[in-house]
């Protein structure tokens, strides 16, 4: 079985229901969000460039901001990919509500600024914040977090980690849930475990605690990382590198995503006749015919070329699926959005997402 199989899901757009355009592949595992996941806060979100692992992030929050929830969207490599996807002009350093979910939820964005998180840093733990701006001024805060191997990062995390902890005035979470739009397959990793390295140079003080509740976060039940993938060579084995870099890291790996999905549009026992060029001339010369279509030896010519070259296509993503399968990892699966990533394509990824136990 490959993940080409699994039933059509239904979406909302615009109010409408109808159904969506979903690869054909089966799994042997179904395409779920695990419990693990579901009893998890914090999210990070990471995948191979170009797989769209900030789209998923942000239908991600979406859908587990549904039911009245208060989720928090945190982009941590500066490329404004929020404000993008929900058509929005750049944000600021500060969270930001961005967008509603069904039952009165709401989906809350963080750009998180460098300088801007270090200054909060030295304020919250050194009482610094005079000084911190003094520095700002001089360009000493970029000098340092550039200087120093690692910083950026310790910054960052821990920042999400304050929001994870955060409490209101009435003594509630601050956030049900946070996802994170986190660094690519290469680099999570790295990103995930560099305060464990911080907490070992420190000598102790603030740095060190913080370095090491950081560490502890990111290591516990309560944190799962999510791989964005395609049904390509390349983004399915470093999603499969990248499943086995965490796990033996002791981080906790909660779901595989397949993204832009697509319902193969030949039936499956004409896939192999098509890739081998066996399609039967004569009666694709009588369909056409029939439906009322020119027929001439160049527009079959042209269908045969097409529908080989589209069926090895296909064949390609079986064999990566296939491979995917040998990943001990649950799976769930975005389809392909006809008219492109918008606003309402984002509800129809997160609705999705819904379908498949996303609370």
């Amino acid at each position: 079985m490959t993940l080409l199989d699994i039933p059509p899901l239904r979406y909302r757009r615009n109010g409408t229901m109808g159904p969506a355009n979903v690869n054909n592949v089966t799994s042997s595992q179904p395409a779920t969000w695990p419990a693990k996941a579901a009893k998890a806060r914090l999210h990070y979100v990471s995948g191979k460039g170009g797989t769209g692992k900030s789209t998923v992030a942000g239908a991600l929050a979406l859908a587990l901001a549904a039911g009245g929830r208060r989720v928090l969207l945190v982009e941590v490599e500066g490329r404004q990919s929020i404000a993008q996807l929900f058509d929005l002009p750049p944000l600021p350093p500060t969270e930001t509500k961005i967008a509603t979910a069904d039952g009165g939820g709401e989906v809350v964005a963080l750009a998180l600024d460098v300088p801007h998180a270090f200054l909060e840093y030295l304020e919250m733990f050194y009482n610094l914040g005079f000084a911190g701006r003094a520095l700002k001024r001089m360009g000493a805060v970029d000098f340092v977090t550039t200087l120093a191997p690692g910083l950026k990062d310790v910054i960052i995390t821990g920042k999400i980690k304050e929001c994870v902890n955060r409490i209101d005035k009435t003594g509630h979470r601050t956030y049900d849930a946070i996802v994170v739009d986190a660094p690519p397959t290469g680099r999570i990793t790295t990103f995930l475990d560099v305060t464990k390295a911080m907490a070992e140079m420190a000598k102790g003080g603030p740095v060190m605690n913080q370095a090491i509740g950081v560490s502890e976060l990111v290591h516990s039940e309560q944190t799962m990382v999510h791989l964005v993938t395609l049904l390509e060579a390349l983004p399915v084995q470093e999603t499969a590198d990248a499943v086995a870099d965490l796990t033996s890291n002791h981080f906790h790996v909660g779901a595989v995503i397949v993204n832009r999905a697509s319902e193969p549009f030949l039936p499956a026992d004409a896939i192999g006749a098509a890739a081998d060029g066996r399609l039967d001339r004569v009666a694709i010369a009588e369909s056409l015919h029939k439906a009322g279509l020119p027929v001439n030896d160049t527009a079959i010519d042209g269908l045969l070329t097409e529908a080989s070259e589209y069926a090895m296509r296909v064949q390609a993503q079986n064999e990566c699926a296939a491979a995917l399968e040998k990943v001990d990892v649950a799976r769930m699966r975005l389809t392909a959005l006809t008219d492109g990533v918008d606003l309402g394509g984002m509800y129809e990824l997160a609705e999705q997402l819904a379908e498949q136990g996303v609370r």
